[in-house]
């Protein structure tokens, strides 16, 4: 038998490695930056304009200084009395949650899918109430009928307020606004989780806001909702 010699690919001269490392590195960073300054900027507030972004709502003093904050909107084609009861009745083993209800169930948020009429026995919010949202509550921290409804959690060593506001157009046509506020312990743990959440909360928010859309055009229609991811 011969033998047969074995070569090993050497590794390219210095000068070549150092190239290739800061091309990683610039490439990683221009990737970073595209998503902090573009994308993530996205995120934080889709659909407003600029007057919607910087408004002032009810439920902000809730969270005087936030670690974070996201701000979305779209246009309903229906006046707010078409809109509210589907805020009011939202929560686990209530209305549910009007996003992708398969992610929802799967992670523990709901029981059942998300309502697509109007439930009477959940129609009656105060201040103060509690409302279940998967394995905690949120409690009810302003309440302005047909207004606006601030909604705060505080527990696992965070605070979070999730707010609406209804702001007709005109007689047909309605903006709806919602807000996120969080505080978080200003940790590398911290950062790094919020990091991770913001895509997935960016996207199931966005959902409920079409899934609130939809359901309170149907309404104001008097037709049953369709649905359109």
């Amino acid at each position: 038998m011969s033998a047969r010699r074995i070569t090993q690919q050497q590794p390219g001269p210095p000068s070549e490695r150092r190239r290739r490392r800061a091309l990683a590195v610039a490439g990683g960073a221009a990737l970073g930056a595209v998503y902090w300054f573009g994308v993530r900027r996205w995120f934080s507030r889709w659909g407003t304009t600029p007057e919607e972004l910087h408004r002032a709502m009810p439920g902000d003093a809730r969270i005087p200084h936030p670690t974070s904050t996201s701000t979305g909107a779209i246009t309903v084609n229906a006046p707010p009395r078409a809109i509210w009861p589907w805020l009011v009745q939202m929560g686990t083993g209530r209305g549910g949650l009007y996003s992708y209800d398969w992610l929802d169930r799967l992670f523990g948020f709901l029981d059942r899918p998300s309502a697509t009429q109007i439930l009477p026995e959940y129609q009656h919010l105060a201040v103060g109430d509690k409302i279940p949202w998967g394995r905690d509550e949120m409690t009810v921290a302003v309440l302005e009928p047909g207004r606006s409804l601030a909604l705060a959690l505080d527990g696992h060593g965070m605070q979070w307020v999730w707010q609406f506001g209804l702001y007709p157009l005109d007689e047909d046509r309605t903006r709806l606004v919602d807000r996120g506020a969080e505080r978080v312990p200003r940790t590398a743990m911290w950062w790094l989780l919020m990091r991770i959440m913001e895509p997935a909360a960016f996207i199931m928010t966005r959902r409920f806001m079409l899934g609130v859309k939809q359901r309170a055009e149907a309404l104001e229609a008097g037709s049953p909702p369709t649905y359109h991811p």
